[in-house]
């Protein structure tokens, strides 16, 4: 590697396209420009310009979505860019400024600070910062660490919440079975760090690239440049945003606001949603969904929507997007209508690959709209689903066109409200593969997860136009498993195909959070375990009330021999399951007024206890418990057995007690409490002085998502 060299910066706040910049001795240019007054960006340009020109993430407030073919990564349009103050080497903000340094011979640095504090927030290691390997097109950007900081962030990763120590990759992998604790890559391609400082300050680190990209957080060491963390870009580009923050809301929310904002989703999909792979599987499957249907109105199960699996579209193992198998669903419209009477909505598993003998292959092949080799020009044909198939290029206007035609067609048409985004991670093996860009082609290293952003932004845009056209307003709504920064603008997302296992309950609570200060809200798991045994009913019991107060709480599973969790499964626990979906009804306009704060105020809906409490240290100790919003602490059991619990409660102003959300009993704040947790409770702590709107249905019915507030409950 090559470490990069300036004989000086230029600092120049009048300039329209950055406030500084270092000539580098390569050729290239290292520039900074101030975005607000708590936001600069870091760029490195290359002599011969990006090698991504064009960025799909950045989407500033006000600016409306990024063009289908791409944001100019050079555009600064959308930020207000404020006045900056020069003293010496110094440049920046009353809120952030940044210390640059370069001479004859030395590697560039910049040290990031905040001036009211004279505090530290982020400085690049004083030897050889940024690295340039030629050979493999990689860059590195190499920062101080200090033993006690807190890392977050990167998306949806696994194990305890501080990142401190580990070694994290990002990029997109169908992970199925995946460790929930260690396993890494997961699904989403995140490069976003959250930091809290020594001092208390926090400050986010956003790399803006599609490149694949790993985070050493504290594993490298080298006698020769003391402790540093860094950022391996694979043949990309260096392009960082920094921001600053007094907590951690200010930083999340900095960078939310930057990437778009969330999309608020319709009400009816913060119901309890159910999937029954195994039903949809099965010969007879239109016949099974029909019982299943009777059975769940029989159980008085509160389901608000139903999520096919692709067995509508399967054909042995094989899964062939956009078809039905008429064998298995003789009349998709008599059933789905059942499903509707029955006041479930609908989504449907919806893949990007099709098989090689799929109806639509060969028109599709002739039209070029999949992934293809740069040298022949001929679809990548890789292995997929128990077949071969070939990847839909979502940057081709004949591949989207084709796609939201067969999703109205195959999809809406039939009565299926959603289309499901799903085994969209485009693990392209093939080195010579391209995206075709919208005419200025990428290979595929540099676009995997633009292929989830543009596949997900086209099934919400095809929805939005078919729901327009029929005169509805509340079933904008979209699901995907993998993509980067931007999906959070058309799309709620998950955990993936996690594993039935009291280590994936107690884990997944907090890569649900740690896509939480991601800057992805609207999240879940899926409940009981995707992939692996069959729950037993105490873990199943505690998994439900785990999940019962998460943005999404869908029961998903695809088990040996088509078993699927369903809320009845086991009889021994079928009412206390019942009764923790009630509480989900019962508390849902509070859950609604958070998902309104998230796309109004960029704000989480479900947060670590420090996001809440940042001054409370104790808070920062990895645990169990989470926030919903700003008022209910969860204390989920996720201990095989365990019958008490160990819960702090952070502290709170003048010392105010938390209090039982059941019983109202006093707990004292700002300390630890032994608790007895029943079997059949989820237990739930409220500040003193909070108050909770709940729902009830009419008398006799069972509860439904849009049930009216029926009183509001003072703490």
């Amino acid at each position: 590697m090559k470490p990069i060299e300036s004989h000086a910066w230029a600092i120049h706040p009048q300039d329209p396209g950055c406030d500084a910049h270092a000539d580098l001795t390569d050729g290239g240019q290292l520039r900074v420009v101030f975005l607000s007054q708590t936001m600069a960006r870091l760029s490195w340009v290359p002599r011969d310009g990006f090698r991504e020109p064009r960025t799909w993430s950045i989407a500033p407030d006000g600016q409306g979505d990024v063009p289908w073919e791409g944001r100019a990564r050079e555009s600064l349009a959308g930020f207000d860019r404020p006045a900056v103050k020069v003293d010496g080497h110094h440049v920046g903000t009353d809120r952030l400024r940044v210390a640059l340094s370069a001479g004859p011979g030395c590697a560039v640095r910049a040290a990031w600070s905040d001036p009211t504090t004279q505090s530290v927030l982020m400085e690049d290691r004083i030897t050889s910062a940024y690295l340039d390997e030629r050979r493999t097109g990689l860059v590195r950007h190499s920062v101080v660490r200090h033993m006690g900081e807190h890392y977050f962030g990167l998306g949806d990763k696994t194990g305890p919440l501080n990142l401190h120590g580990r070694r994290l990759r990002c990029l997109g992998q169908d992970s199925i079975g995946y460790d929930p604790m260690s396993g890494d890559p997961l699904y989403k391609h995140w490069p976003f760090v959250l930091t809290r400082t020594l001092e208390g300050a926090w400050v986010g680190t956003y790399y803006d690239t599609l490149s694949a990209c790993t985070f050493d957080l504290g594993c490298e060491h080298d006698n020769y440049h003391g402790l540093f963390r860094s950022v391996d870009i694979d043949d990309g580009d260096l392009d960082c945003y920094v921001m600053a923050g007094r907590t951690p809301a200010e930083v999340i929310t900095q960078f939310v606001r930057l990437i778009g904002g969330t999309h608020l989703p319709p009400g009816w999909t913060l119901g309890f949603a159910q999937t029954a792979m195994g039903l949809a599987d099965a010969p007879d499957a239109q016949q099974q969904l029909d019982r299943f249907i009777d059975e769940c109105q029989q159980r008085r199960v509160p389901i608000s929507s139903f999520h096919y699996g692709s067995g509508y579209s399967s054909r042995g193992k094989q899964r062939y997007v956009f078809t039905w198998n008429h064998d298995k669903f003789p009349d998709p419209l008599s059933i789905n209508a059942k499903f509707h009477a029955a006041g479930m909505k609908l989504v449907a598993n919806l893949k990007p690959c099709l098989l090689d003998d799929h109806p639509a292959y060969a028109q599709l092949a002739d039209e070029r709209a999949f992934i293809e080799h740069a040298e022949s020009g001929r679809p990548v044909v890789e292995p997929y689903w128990d077949g071969q198939g070939s990847h839909l290029d979502f940057t081709k206007p004949q591949a989207v066109r084709w796609w939201q035609t067969q999703l109205q067609q195959q999809i809406l048409d039939k009565g299926i409200e959603v289309g499901w985004n799903d085994n969209n991670e485009y693990a392209i093996a093939a080195e010579d593969a391209y995206s075709a860009g919208w005419g200025q082609a990428i290979p595929i290293h540099r676009s995997r997860p633009l292929h989830a952003l543009l596949m997900t932004r086209a099934t919400h845009e095809a929805q939005l136009s078919w729901n327009q056209a029929q005169g509805q307003t509340d079933n904008q709504f979209t699901v995907t498993r993998a993509g980067p920064p931007g999906i959070q603008r058309y799309a709620q997302t998950w955990s993936g195909d996690n594993t039935t296992s009291w280590a994936t309950l107690k884990w997944n609570i907090r890569t649900g959070l740690q896509m939480s200060l991601s800057g992805m809200f609207n999240v879940g798991h899926d409940v009981g375990g995707f992939f692996g045994p069959v729950p037993d009913p105490e873990l199943f019991l505690r998994w439900v009330q785990a999940c019962s107060l998460n943005p999404r709480m869908v029961m998903n599973s695809w088990k040996a021999g088509n078993v699927s969790n369903l809320p009845w499964m086991h009889p021994e626990v079928a009412e206390s399951v019942k009764a923790a979906i009630e509480l989900r009804y019962r508390l849902m306009p509070y859950l609604w007024a958070c998902f309104e704060a998230a796309s109004r105020d960029a704000v989480p809906i479900i947060r670590p206890t420090f996001y809440n409490f940042p001054d409370d240290a104790v808070c920062l100790n990895d645990c169990d418990d989470f926030m919903l919003g700003q008022h209910l602490l969860v204390a989920p059991v996720v201990e095989q057995g365990a019958r008490t619990r160990e819960v702090y409660l952070p502290a709170l102003p003048n010392g105010a007690p938390w209090l039982d959300f059941f019983t109202k009993a006093p707990h004292a704040s700002g300390q630890v409490h032994l608790i007895d947790v029943k079997l059949d409770q989820l237990p739930l702590f409220v500040p003193s002085g909070s108050a909770i709107p709940v729902a009830a249905p009419a008398p006799g019915e069972v509860p439904r998502w849009n049930d009216p507030v029926s009183e509001v409950l003072h703490f």
